[in-house]
């Protein structure tokens, strides 16, 4: 049987590190299913520091679309499993879409959010037909102020109905403050 695990909080809040954590010492077989599309040199870098600070027997996957289609592989490969992170990948889907939020109309978003949560009830009922280990990781955006713009006001609120669809399927919930994590559910 499956354990989903969700680990959220702030930026730079620790929160990759300690879901990494909830899986080094584990076993052998971890996968790590990087979601991020590096499109320029901040984010090359980032992601080779995010990949040499993990252990080099990690196996990684990098995909941010269709994720379910690869839970069944992986699970023949591997018993533990980091997802990294939802916030990049909702982004991801939102810009390969083809819309314009700045002047969508509410249809056309309510469509894309659609599209956005069948493609993680997807994943969820994937990972719940195996016995994965499977730590997602993604970022609290709604504890500040509401953006000024459409696209960020849009962006902030699929992440955060995607993040509670998550944690309502998960067995635990961590919130991660200043590399503290706190256990919110399970």
């Amino acid at each position: 049987m499956s354990k989903i695990i969700l680990v959220t909080g702030g930026a730079r809040s620790g929160k990759s590190n300690f879901a990494e954590s909830l899986c080094i010492n584990r076993n052998n077989s971890t996968a790590y299913i990087a979601t991020s599309i590096p499109f320029d040199d901040e984010m090359k870098d980032r992601v080779k520091r995010h990949k040499e600070s993990r252990p080099q027997n990690w196996f990684t996957y990098e995909i941010y679309k269709d994720i379910y289609s690869i839970v069944e592989e992986v699970s023949k490969k591997h018993e533990t499993v980091i997802l990294d992170c939802i916030t990049l990948l909702v982004n991801n889907l939102m810009f390969t879409h083809g819309i314009d939020i700045d002047n969508a109309t509410g249809d056309e978003i309510n469509t894309l959010e659609m599209y956005i949560k069948e493609q993680m009830e997807k994943l969820l009922q994937e990972i719940k037909k195996t016995d994965l280990y499977f730590v997602t990781v993604t970022n609290e955006l709604g504890m500040g102020i509401v953006p000024d713009n459409k696209l960020s006001r849009v962006y902030t609120d699929i992440v955060g109905r995607i993040n509670q669809q998550i944690a309502s399927q998960s067995d635990e919930v961590y919130f991660v403050v200043s590399g503290i994590p706190m256990k919110v559910k399970g």
